[in-house]
């Protein structure tokens, strides 16, 4: 505040931030922009720092060599805890950043706070504890511990079970045909991330062995990945490979802008022995609310009760309960590696949406607020920057996504 600033333009500065303030409560609602909410929860499947304890004296082993050890990596059982923490840098929303990636990714179903489709993606921001579970591809168990109640996601068999503790709410899936269930992958695992990530590695990558670390008890080699390229918002990817299973331990993206990294998830406890058979196990609470979504669009029924409909005919699953974000089968792709991006066209002419927040004030203004504006060939637009990935709106009505720069997505634009 200026010395002499008087009290009365203080006051009217304070009235300024809480008008700000509510108007961008009231455009929670309003998932704009779609393209870099969307994709920075589908990044969540890409991208994590290694934290270790002491370095292991390991025989050598080259880059070649840890891929190979990965890849042929087939641990079927294992237990552990996960720590997580993600920071993309999205625009600050008063806290609402969870609840902008969940509408992200939000079906066309009943809203049950238990559905993984949307209730998962909110490990795309923030701190998190998980509790992993594994015994072979019909058995998986993650857990997300919260302050004073718990989500989990459970897969035995031909079931898969959501359960969120808070609101005792249970989602419910089976495969269509009998004989496959829904493909639930354990999110946020070291591996997860690692297998993403190296099925990126080309000629445009720099990939090398860093060095040893100790992750959660056990002798790890860091994997270090690099792009070659310019104009990326990606820096270096470090993995810290198990040295004796070959399975990933920690995972770490850090941008090229350098600071805490994007997203930094590892095992704080692991076990490679059995699970108990327990584990996997689930029944549906007396009196908890189960919505049905299967392929047979069962009703949602209160369990223990008498089985009569709660609100009707429920959804079709959401299909794999991923967050559904960058998925180039359907999009135009421009350019080559790490300067990927790409291009959709959401037939929307104006760019911004107009109109109001709620009734809260000029929407278009809010939306404009979090984003820079450009101009080129293209005509007029605005960019949406996390620190990782940025998405350019243009007044056509296509969207440019990428692990980018602003420069980058301007040059595609005006190429396109």
């Amino acid at each position: 505040m200026a010395p002499y600033e008087s009290d009365d333009s203080t006051g009217a500065a304070q009235a300024g931030d809480e008008l700000r303030a509510e108007r961008r409560r009231k455009a929670a609602r309003y998932v704009v922009p779609v393209a870099v909410v969307g994709v920075a929860a589908a990044t969540i499947g890409l991208v994590p720092a290694l934290a270790d304890s002491g370095d292991p004296n390991l025989p050598k082993i080259t880059a070649q060599e840890l891929i190979d050890k990965i890849a042929k990596s087939d641990v079927q059982q294992l237990s552990g805890t996960v720590k997580i923490s993600t920071d993309l840098g999205l625009p600050d929303l008063g806290g609402l950043e969870s609840s902008l990636l969940s509408g992200a990714t939000q079906g066309s179903g009943d809203g049950s706070s238990a559905d993984p489709t949307s209730k998962l993606t909110e490990l795309a921001s923030g701190t998190h504890t998980l509790r992993v579970a594994a015994d072979g591809p019909e058995k998986q168990k993650v857990s997300v511990l919260e302050s004073g109640a718990e989500y989990s996601l459970i897969h035995n068999g031909t079931d898969v079970w959501g359960y969120d503790s808070k609101s005792n709410e249970v989602y419910h899936s089976t495969a269509a045909d009998s004989g496959k269930a829904e493909q639930h992958e354990t999110p946020a695992t070291p591996k997860n991330f690692a297998d993403e990530v190296l099925k990126s590695v080309d000629d445009t990558t720099s990939v090398t062995v860093d060095g040893t670390a100790q992750v959660a008890g056990r002798d790890a080699y860091r994997l270090v990945i690099k792009p070659k390229q310019s104009g990326t918002t990606v820096g270096a990817i470090s993995i810290a490979v198990d040295a004796k299973t070959g399975t990933p331990l920690k995972f770490t993206l850090t941008p090229s802008s350098g600071g805490a990294a994007v997203v930094d998830a590892g095992y704080t406890q692991v076990s490679f022995a059995k699970p108990a058979a327990s584990t996997f196990d689930f029944t549906p609470p007396k009196g908890a609310k189960v919505t049905e979504g299967d392929h047979a669009g069962k009703a949602g029924k209160t369990a223990g009760g008498n089985g009569t409909a709660q609100g009707g005919k429920a959804s079709e699953a959401p299909g794999d309960g991923s967050a559904k974000g960058l998925d180039k089968s359907g999009f135009d792709v421009l350019g080559k590696g790490w300067n990927s991006i790409a291009v959709l066209d959401t037939g929307s002419k104006g760019g911004v949406p107009t109109g109001s927040a709620s009734g809260g004030g000029d929407l278009s203004g809010f939306l404009g607020s979090l984003g820079d504006p450009v101009s080129g060939k293209f005509g007029k637009g605005t960019v949406f920057s996390t620190r990782l990935i940025n998405a350019l709106m243009t007044d056509d009505g296509k969207v440019y996504v990428g692990a980018v720069d602003k420069a980058a997505l301007v040059k595609a634009a005006n190429a396109g």
